[in-house]
């Protein structure tokens, strides 16, 4: 098997990762939401809410979600590749 196979490989195996996606939903999400209030806020706050708001107010966790799902993936799989080594 090619080293990218064997990679591609890995990689499918961390997106069935239960802790892969538990990091992802903690972290990310949470980053998103703030950001999300950080950035819109305001305009909630002020009722100011148009659908451009509401659009990057429910875009900015999904972000921060997916941000976070792909460097645990990455995280997941450079770690089981320095076990498959040792």
């Amino acid at each position: 098997m090619s080293l990218a196979a064997r990679r591609r490989a890995l990689w499918g195996q961390a997106f069935r990762q239960r802790s892969v996606w538990l990091r992802a939903v903690r972290l990310g999400l949470s980053v998103g939401f703030l950001q999300a209030v950080v950035n819109q806020g305001d305009h909630w706050a002020a009722g100011a809410v148009d659908g451009t708001v509401l659009l990057k107010s429910i875009v900015s966790p999904l972000i921060g979600f997916a941000l976070v799902l792909v460097s645990a993936a990455e995280t997941w799989v450079q770690r089981t590749e320095e076990q498959l080594q040792s």
